[in-house]
């Protein structure tokens, strides 16, 4: 091109002579060869490129879990960890929005992914922790924390993914993995029962609890537990369950007793279950709720069925009477006291105390089943039942359960003297009459005796006594100055006529040796009668006849 560009600037500069066109000449370039050195950049765009879709393929999705605190976490440097496997590393840490807590955002490994992003997947941070079980994460220590990861075992292919998570901060108990099987128990409170307590099985630990939550309506907590595989069959849906916390002590005929389930139990509590009373009761399944017993002697006992409400109205004085103190059919405890009320009689102006309590009447028995049988008509079988009862002599009183405590309960018994009262079958919740305890009605006596004792002429009587009790000393002193000279005579008279005795009686006495020959002549005489009717009895032909001559000796 330069050739082409000077033979057209040296033509402008000849134009004014006249000089011969010369024709164009065609210069052939060369054509330009690969260069080798272009193949490392390719070489090295293959191979990011091939990273880059190797990462794009391995890397799953990004999770946000959120923590109160982010202690221990760094971003780069944090793993999370499913059995100790990574499959994930954090990226990044800030603050929520609401400032309350702090957000981890974790890239997952591409391979079970869809494990970890399930709804019930649980998240915790790994520290070094004391807990009922033991000690665990003491090597965080020298390798610092980790975020570690418990996902469900089985895959729900329905379900979407799931991004947000909420951490937990106390690690599970158990993981998901876990063969066994988990249930609910329904308690009034907790108790001492923690995470980790134990459950046990005929004193063998086999299983534990995994958490608790208050229900719906506040008045309960709901404990989950979890029986490990294969001794979960041995729960059935007659099992009972009751708390085997602290120790039990108990005072009987038998004497003391202390029960404790173990010192585990005894620190953090525990649970403790049978198999029922019925056979073949059909196994349970995971999640069946049962009740949690306060313990062992009220979970084995009989079925309580539904309650029966009773009302006592009580005039006087109910210090000692706790709600939850008994009420005894004759010893027979039938349920608890559940409220106790102050109200006012208007008509008579007075204070009264209404307590209130449930009965079961199937703590009777085949009683109660004969009740039913009998009054089957009955739309409240109870209720006509409780009703004869009243009509024939039944009462409520209060009486004293302990003396050192002052405790007192509801007993219910049968008063035949008691005053008719009138009594409305058909109140709810039924009212039953009250007498006065036995105490009270002490009370009243002494209080009788007092003022019987108050409306005495005790001053009169006082005066009278005093008067009498002078006239009796002056004649004490009467008697005195004239009966003692009188007394030592005849003192003095009977100690000699005592001593002329003794002389008479007295061994040289010839009294005594005339005694004496008497007692050897009738001696005599008594062995001569008993020869004679012994002679009598052998021969009594001799009475007429005479006695024989005796033979002489015949001689030899």
């Amino acid at each position: 091109m330069q050739t082409d560009d000077q033979d057209t600037a040296a033509s402008q500069q000849e134009a004014p002579t006249a000089r011969p066109v010369r024709e164009p000449t065609r210069i052939q370039r060369e054509k330009r060869r690969f260069s080798w050195i272009w193949l490392v950049p390719i070489v090295a765009l293959v191979v990011g490129a091939s990273v880059l879709v190797r990462h794009w393929i391995n890397t799953g999705p990004v999770i946000t879990v959120s923590f109160i605190a982010a202690e221990g976490i760094q971003a780069g440097q944090t793993e999370l960890r499913y059995k100790d496997v990574v499959v994930g590393n954090v990226t990044g840490v800030s603050v929520a929005p609401d400032r309350q807590q702090v957000l981890v955002h974790i890239q997952l490994h591409k391979e079970g992914a869809e494990y970890i992003t399930q709804a019930d997947s649980k998240f915790w941070v790994v520290r070094p922790r004391l807990g009922i079980s033991g000690v665990s994460g003491l090597g965080t220590i020298l390798s610092g924390a980790f975020i570690s990861v418990d996902a469900p075992s089985k895959l729900d292919t329905k379900a979407d993914a799931v991004t947000s998570f909420v951490g937990v901060e106390v690690p599970p108990e158990i993981s998901s993995s876990s063969p066994g099987t988990r249930f609910s128990l329904l308690a009034p409170e907790l108790g001492s029962l923690e995470i980790g307590s134990p459950v046990y099985f005929r004193e063998i630990n086999v299983g534990q609890v995994l958490g608790y939550s208050l229900d719906d309506q506040g008045r309960g907590v709901n404990i989950q537990v979890f029986i490990n595989a294969p001794n979960d069959r041995f729960v059935t849906q007659a099992s009972r369950f009751w708390n085997v916390s602290g120790i039990n002590m108990s005072f009987n005929a038998d004497g003391f007793a202390v029960n404790t389930a173990s010192l585990i139990s005894l620190l953090s509590g525990g649970v403790a279950f049978n198999m029922g009373d019925e056979e073949n009761a059909p196994r349970a399944k995971s999640g069946d709720e049962f009740v949690l017993y306060s313990g062992e002697a009220q979970a084995q006992a009989r079925p309580d069925g539904e309650p029966f409400e009773l009302e006592f109205h009580l005039y006087q004085s109910v210090r000692g009477l706790k709600v939850g103190a008994a009420i005894d059919f004759q010893g027979m405890e039938l349920g608890r006291v559940t409220s106790i009320e102050m109200d006012l009689d208007a008509d008579n102006r007075r204070f009264y105390t209404v307590v209130r309590g449930n009965i079961y009447p199937m703590r009777l028995g085949s009683i109660y089943e004969h009740i039913k049988k009998n009054l089957a008509g009955d739309d409240e079988p109870v209720r006509g039942f409780i009703s004869t009862l009243v009509k024939n002599g039944l009462r409520a009183q209060m009486q004293t359960a302990n003396l050192l405590t002052g405790q007192q309960f509801i007993a219910l018994d049968f008063f035949p003297s008691a005053e008719s009262v009138e009594f409305n079958e058909h109140s709810t919740p039924l009212e039953i009459p009250v007498i006065k305890g036995d105490f009270d009605r002490l009370q009243q006596q002494i209080l009788s005796i007092v003022n019987k004792l108050e409306a005495l002429p005790l001053d009169e009587t006082v005066k009278s006594l005093n008067t009498s009790l002078r006239q009796l000393t002056e004649l004490t002193k009467r008697l005195e100055n004239g009966l003692v000279p009188v007394a030592a005579d005849t003192l003095r008279a009977a100690q000699q006529a005592l001593e002329r005795a003794n002389m008479l009686l007295s061994e040289n006495s010839p009294v005594t040796g005339g005694a004496e020959q008497l007692m050897l002549e009738m001696n005599r005489t008594l062995r001569s009668v008993n020869g004679l009717v012994e002679e009598l009895q052998s021969q009594p032909s001799s009475l007429w006849r005479g006695r024989a001559a005796d033979k002489l000796p015949e001689s030899r």
